[in-house]
């Protein structure tokens, strides 16, 4: 025999039938805290020593990578 039960309810209303505590405000809380404390390590200075540290190998990358095209262009498609 299988029997079937369909329960209308919000999640809020599942949580609490079962005993479970409401976080949201825990959760919003935490993210403010979060937010203000990631707005005050990504000051302007951190933002381009970061995109400065992505940038530094980023050319001799480039670089390699159309050396490696126009060898593959070269008549054998190999190197000299």
């Amino acid at each position: 025999m299988k029997i079937t039960f369909n329960i209308d309810c919000t999640p809020q209303e599942a949580r609490s039938f079962f005993g479970l505590p409401d976080v949201a405000p825990m959760q919003a809380r935490m993210l403010k805290e979060m937010e203000a404390q990631m707005r005050k390590n990504l000051g302007a200075a951190d933002m381009e020593n970061l995109f400065k540290g992505f940038l530094t190998g980023a050319g001799s990358g480039v670089e390699r990578w159309q050396e490696m095209l126009r060898n593959m262009m070269k008549p054998g498609g190999h190197s000299d």
